[in-house]
């Protein structure tokens, strides 16, 4: 390409190669980040900054004082202490004196220095022992380029191989000077002026080529603010636009209605279960359909209160319908609804995969004739050639395994139905405000009257699995059932592993991948050790994803029917599965769980009369894996629990659209912004409660968030 044709693209356009000091060796090199326009130069944002604006000399120390000091690291020691835990030390050579950096019990810090290395402890010294002391410090690591930069804010970029760290950083601040101005601005000033925010072209200035760090964070802060404002925006300009939509019908609860669907359950709901029956039901009263989002702990009943509102759609003369993730889950709902209506004239059906073709044709024309009242299945009803004639009510369960457009499939008709999503997934505040940002948020956090709190132990040495083990052969004797779950899962095509775990699995920091360990590492061969050992003499049955669904529903039954007293399973039976006679849960390697999927397993047992116990086994002795396991050995809410885990492992994907991944986020985290999320949140809502969204001095911004969010959000282009 010419340097006229360069000439001729739009500013921010232009090829990297024409930034001055940049040239074709270079542009290679930054196309290998993705990096092939000045645009995407002046987006790249530095992964953090280097602050040596505030480095003090060793002289100059104070005690009790936060403070940074520079040095290289001449000396490495861990030792032991009386209590027999280690003492890491990492001595630094300042140039006019020495500082050592201590960390309690964290031998694994040697490894994260080397010899020489230049290094930056930030933190409160302490003089002791003849020199200064900095506890657990806060470490920066300096490149080579950082070694005579005292005094200067240097912002840090993430590089290729053949780039070093002070030719990004002098490419960038080239491109910012040169080009920033070209920078467009779409906020209100209204919302700069009320947020105090700096304007896009200063901001992107300020990031690479920050004079201060006081300059460097408000920068920052406006494009995380910007990233957030957008989301949210999105997520009430899909609000509004479902509140605009097509009307739904109106399913009113009389009296009546109330007490014959009460009158079906076993047992009187909770304050927490009535308080949920009651936004349902003023929602459903409305022409406007319904979008709640029913949260609920292990046990609180969740399930009764979607069986309830879908008994109300029948009884107003609509169909209703409940979709699961799996075949699992949508026969446990079948086995659920089947038995409390056996004696009702609802006509309900099941739809998954696994039905066979004349029974599949049969109940498809029973939903589109509007003969099937109440239907329970899977994907299988979003399918092609799926109709129903009245269609009031679409329960979700699990809702992160779906995405938006899988939702929004239900509501093409004339008239949209009442939705409700439900998740046995406390979710955390912050991802309330943004995976369900769109939704009205019911919470049941109370238990039934008489259930007891699950028992839960962690069991890290020979001696507490001899007594577990112990324990659990007496329960087992006494008539109780157990399950015994391992970390291993099966191959791709296990449908049920692959959807309801994989996304939820991570291996915790030092734990052991490579099998090295002795406890069983998969349920194959936990139950081929525990049928000729610990569970010698009991009926053992095995359950995994792999397994044919014929046989893995015809050992599922003969668990529940009591022929089978221990089942070894991988994670299949996380959800979905009530078996109100097993009390015992026994979790292989339970440090390579995710907190919220430790609490759901846990939730399978103690679900009748009697107590439940879970033992979490785990020979793994890094501090963070035991932190994990103490957060879920000493606290069963769920909540608490869900918070705990958002913090360790992250968002995930918040749309639901995919399994892994990241939010559709350019700068901002959730998890770090929580603060900036809730302001931005504010600000979006008041745009389009207001109606400024629709105004020209907003379009530049409501016209950005279309072009990011539409099809994501499956967002319409107007209105």
């Amino acid at each position: 390409m010419s340097a006229d044709l360069g000439a001729e693209l739009p500013p921010l356009q232009t090829p990297v190669q024409f930034v001055a000091g940049v040239g074709p060796g270079r542009a290679a090199l930054l196309a290998r980040l993705e990096l092939r326009t000045v645009e995407d130069l002046l987006f790249n944002l530095p992964r953090d900054v280097l602050d040596l604006t505030k480095v003090t000399r060793v002289k100059d120390l104070k005690a009790e004082t936060l403070q940074t000091v520079k040095g290289k690291v001449v000396d490495r020691d861990a030792r032991l202490t009386k209590t027999g835990k280690t003492m890491t030390g990492v001595l630094l050579d300042c140039g006019d004196g020495y500082v050592r950096g201590l960390w309690f019990n964290q031998p694994w810090m040697l490894k994260r220095f080397v010899d020489q290395q230049s290094v930056l402890y930030s933190g409160k010294p302490k003089w002791s022992n003849g020199r200064w002391e900095f506890s657990s410090p806060e470490i920066q690591f300096l490149e080579t380029d950082d070694g005579d930069s005292v005094g200067e804010v240097l912002p840090r970029y993430h590089l290729t191989e053949g780039l070093r760290m002070f030719e990004m950083r002098r490419i960038s601040k080239v491109a910012a000077t040169d080009y920033a101005e070209f920078v467009s601005e779409h906020l209100p000033d209204d919302l700069l002026l009320q947020h105090k925010l700096p304007r896009r072209s200063e901001a992107i200035q300020q990031l690479h080529k920050p004079k201060t760090m006081a300059e460097y964070v408000a920068a920052r802060r406006r494009l995380i603010f910007e990233d957030l404002l957008e989301f949210q925006i999105g997520l009430a300009l899909r609000r509004r636009a479902w509140k605009r939509g097509p009307p739904a019908p109106r399913l009113p609860v009389t009296a009546k209605i109330d007490a014959r669907a009460r009158r079906l359950f076993a047992f009187q709901f909770t304050a927490g279960q009535n308080r949920a029956v009651e936004e349902i039901c003023r929602d459903l009263a409305l022409d406007q359909a319904m979008h709640r989002l029913l949260q609920a702990d292990v046990g609180a009943g969740k399930t009764a209160i979607a069986i309830y509102a879908m008994l109300v759609a029948v009884a107003n003369g609509h169909q209703a319908v409940i979709m699961a993730p799996t075949e699992l889950l949508a026969t446990q709902h079948w086995n659920t609804v089947d038995s409390l209506l056996s004696g009702s004239r609802v006509e309900r059906r099941l739809l998954t995969g696994s039905v066979n073709e004349s029974q599949r044709r049969q109940t498809l024309a029973e939903m589109e004739s509007g003969t099937a009242n109440l239907i329970i299945g899977t994907q299988a009803l979003i399918q092609k050639g799926v109709r129903f004639a009245k269609l009031g009510l679409v329960v979700i369960d699990e809702q992160h395994k779906f995405g938006v457009a899988q939702r929004a499939h239900f509501g093409l008709g004339d008239l949209a139905p009442h939705v409700l999503v439900m998740t046995a997934t406390p979710i955390p505040r912050s991802l309330c405000l943004t995976q369900f940002g769109d939704l009205d948020v019911t919470a049941i956090n109370d238990l039934p009257p008489g259930r007891q709190k699950i028992e839960t132990h962690r069991v890290y040495s020979e001696p507490t699995r001899k007594r577990s083990w112990d324990f659990v052969r007496r329960q087992l004797q006494a008539g109780r059932q157990g399950y015994i779950v391992c970390p291993r899962i099966g191959s791709s095509d296990s449908e049920d592993e692959a959807e309801i775990i994989e996304f939820l699995q991570k291996l915790a920091p030092g734990s052991s991948a490579d099998g090295s360990s002795d406890m069983p590492q998969s349920a194959e061969e936990a139950f081929a050790k525990l049928s000729v050992g610990e569970l010698k003499g009991f009926r053992v049955g095995l359950v995994h994803g792999r397994m044919p669904r014929e046989e893995r529903t015809a050992t599922m039954e003969r668990f529940r029917n009591g022929e089978i007293q221990a089942l070894v399973s991988t994670t299949v039976i996380e959800v979905g599965v009530d078996v109100s006679n097993a009390t015992l849960m026994v979790i292989f390697h339970a440090e390579r769980f995710g907190l919220s999927q430790l609490h759901q397993l846990r939730g399978r047992v103690g679900r009748g009369k009697f107590q439940g116990y879970c033992f979490l086994f785990s020979d793994n002795g890094d501090p963070e894996a035991l932190r994990r396991l103490h957060a879920v050995e000493t606290s069963t809410n769920g909540f608490q629990i869900a918070e705990a885990d958002f913090e360790l492992r992250g968002p995930g994907d918040v749309l639901g659209t995919r399994q892994h991944g990241d939010l559709p986020l350019k700068v901002a985290n959730i998890l770090r912004d929580q603060e900036p999320l809730v302001e931005a949140r504010r600000a979006a809502w008041d745009a389009i409660d207001s109606g400024v969204i629709d105004t020209a001095e907003y379009a530049p911004l409501k016209r950005r968030v279309l072009d990011r969010f539409a099809e994501l959000m499956n967002l319409p282009q107007t209105g």
